[in-house]
């Protein structure tokens, strides 16, 4: 089985940071695009970021310029730097990972998974 298992949530101030980190764990072969999404409830869940093995970054224009997602490849874990918080970037934060992981000692199979989610509230 694999985990991604989230940390770094809680609440902040108009203008603040956070810093979420998603370390995944378990049978892992290798992890390609991990990512981040959010969701408020009543609506859909929405990208991010994300960011390849090979450190492509892609962006949400509502967070370019103030999120920055990187990652630790050794370390099987992605990060979110948020900057410069807004009211409006309140939501449930998850992580995402396309992962192959073992069924047995020679075989692998490819799977997409989520974490549990972390929430972030921004508000004075």
């Amino acid at each position: 089985q694999v985990q991604l298992v989230e940390s770094g949530g809680g609440l902040v101030q108009p203008g603040g940071s956070l810093r979420l980190s998603c370390a995944a764990s378990g049978s892992i072969f290798s992890i390609k695009t991990m990512g981040w999404y959010r969701q408020v409830p009543g609506l859909e869940r929405e990208l991010v970021a994300t960011i390849t093995t090979d450190g492509i970054t892609n962006y949400a224009d509502s967070v370019k310029g103030r999120f920055t997602i990187s990652r630790d490849n050794a370390k099987n874990t992605v990060y979110l730097q948020m900057n410069s918080l807004k009211p409006d970037d309140t939501a449930v934060y998850f992580c995402n990972a396309d992962i192959r992981r073992y069924i047995d000692p020679v075989r692998s199979i490819n799977i997409n998974s989520w974490g549990q989610g972390t929430q972030v509230t921004v508000s004075s």
